[in-house]
């Protein structure tokens, strides 16, 4: 049967997908428009479940603030190119929209709540998007907390303070953003972590082929050394590194409650695979 043009046109409104798509399913539901969409729909779930394995590690991160809560979250794509696009670029603004209409806890809640949305996204984009992480901090007064979110939305902080004092809030999330600390104190860094630093010190001591207390002083030295490098309070203020983040602090007689940091693919493994070869895997798995 011929498919009119406006049938198209009203599908494609109403899925986001491309126009091909939209004609492919009108022509298998023979003109009938909800039945359409359930093809698309169903089309569109399959194609964004075998995407989900492709590794997203670009995208935005997005930060909403209220009254009484501010939120971070990170949303995934597999290049920098997709996550220039307006279907992306409106699909965060979405998100940034829930995140002021509902105070999300846990990212599998948001997760949940943009999932149709997200799979048509995948089908119009054809990469795999991921709403990765979400954080959220409640607070008494806006003015406790601190934000920053870098020009390019790729990386974003949030600090309470004990006290209300926004320039500072501001300053020292500015902070974390850029050195990036594990923890507030040395108490705050995980076992493990230091356990891991501990052993590498441990061998270069070893490979020195010093006597036994030296090695000791060593390793003693670069652990205090690791610890000033990645803790909040012992680190140098970025904007005065003659003064810590700990006098900066007492000079206004406010304390660190916590923070957070999101930096878009941290933590995220990708392989380097040869350009050509990748074309040819994903022409396979998509075929």
């Amino acid at each position: 049967m011929e498919i009119k043009a406006s049938q198209v046109k009203e599908l494609r409104e109403l899925s986001g997908v491309g126009m091909m798509e939209c004609k492919k399913a009108l022509v298998e539901a023979e003109g009938d428009i909800d039945k359409a969409l359930d093809l698309l729909r169903s089309n569109s779930a399959l194609k964004a479940e075998k995407k989900s394995a492709r590794v997203a590690a670009d995208g935005v991160v997005k930060l909403y603030i209220s009254e009484s809560y501010a939120t971070m979250v990170e949303i995934n794509s597999e290049t920098d190119f997709a996550a220039k696009d307006n279907s992306f670029i409106e699909f965060a603004k979405n998100i940034e929209a829930r995140l002021a209409d509902k105070k999300y806890l846990d990212v599998e809640d948001l997760k949940n709540d943009v999932e149709e949305d997200r799979q048509k996204l995948v089908q119009s984009i054809g990469e795999n998007i991921q709403v990765r992480r979400l954080v959220t901090q409640e607070f008494e007064t806006s003015k406790n907390i601190g934000t920053y979110l870098h020009s390019d939305n790729k990386l974003a902080a949030m600090v309470l303070l004990k006290e209300e004092n926004e320039d500072l809030g501001k300053d020292i999330a500015m902070h974390i953003s850029a050195l990036a600390p594990i923890s507030i104190n040395p108490d705050g860094v995980d076992k493990d972590v230091l356990d891991r630093e501990t052993n590498i010190f441990e061998s270069q001591a070893r490979e020195s082929g010093k006597d036994e207390n030296i090695m000791q002083k060593m390793i003693e030295g670069k652990v205090k050394r690791f610890l000033k490098e990645v803790t909040l309070l012992s680190q140098d203020f970025i904007k005065d590194p003659d003064i810590s983040i700990s006098k900066l602090l007492e000079n206004s007689n406010n304390e660190v409650i916590s923070f957070e940091r999101f930096k878009v693919g941290e933590g995220i493994e990708v392989s380097s695979k040869d350009f050509a070869d990748e074309v040819a895997e994903q022409l396979n798995k998509d075929g």
